[in-house]
């Protein structure tokens, strides 16, 4: 059995063009790293895909199929619940589309394993603004965005909202996998603002995010109306929340 300290989620919905290049980018770096897919009962044949590559995989590339759509929240969340279950000491999230470079993993593992840090984020805005080949309103509604949750939870993170990134298993062993209440865009921020309010060290690394060529954006209007009002009812929650602590 190859092992690995590190594991890669990836959900999926039909990614299809994009599925098999980002596993085969993930197992060509230098550092071993496993690839678990969480697929959501995609039309396409995204399932068909991966269980082709497992096979040339085996003991690397995992995947948990869905009945459906169920959102990115809990896709992330039944991820991490497996990943811990497998003894994994470093968990990924990444997109499939490429918008996450692979080439990106190793330092956001360097962050946490050699710099001691609890979370490593891929950031696009801690050295400016490293966005390709979005719209400009989206690139403005984004970093608003980053900006207006930073403004209300009084988190010290540039990229409030990215999905690129790297726990230590310790974190996800102590935030209440269970209580996280968003589904969509908001899962992001409430999973790094529970991380901050439980005591973790987390560190903004510096990412160029382009956006997908091939396949169809999940994005939608109804993803940041949760975001804008998730956000005040997650600091207010705050005031009287009691939430677990690091253990030092």
């Amino acid at each position: 059995m190859q092992t690995s300290d590190s594991i890669v989620i990836i959900p999926t919905y039909n990614e299809k063009e994009n599925i098999e290049n980002i596993i085969r980018a993930v197992f060509g770096l230098e550092k071993e790293f496993h690839i678990l897919v969480i697929e959501d009962g995609s039309p396409d044949g995204t399932a068909d895909i991966v269980k082709h590559l497992q096979q040339e995989f085996p003991e690397r590339l995992f995947m948990i199929e869905r009945k459906g759509k169920l959102g990115l929240g809990t896709a992330y969340i039944t991820g991490f619940k497996w990943s811990l279950e497998h003894n994994y000491n470093y968990i990924f999230e990444m997109d499939a589309d490429f918008s996450h470079n692979p080439n990106d993993l190793p330092r956001l593992y360097d962050a946490c394993a050699k710099e001691g840090y609890d979370v490593a984020i891929g950031s696009r805005y801690i050295s400016g603004v490293n966005v390709v080949n979005w719209p400009i309103g989206r690139v403005l509604m984004s970093y608003f965005a980053s900006k207006y949750v930073r403004i209300i939870t009084g988190l010290n993170i540039h990229d409030t909202t990215a999905g690129f990134k790297c726990y230590r298993r310790e974190v996800l062993e102590t935030i209440p996998l269970d209580k996280i209440r968003f589904k969509g865009y908001a899962f992001q921020i409430e999973m790094k603002f529970t991380a901050y309010k439980c005591g973790f060290k987390i560190k903004e690394v510096p990412v160029i995010f382009i956006n997908r060529e091939l396949g169809t954006s999940k994005m939608s209007g109804g993803i940041f109306g949760e975001a804008v009002l998730g956000v005040i009812r997650l600091k207010l929650d705050s005031i009287f929340r009691k939430y677990p602590q690091k253990k030092h």
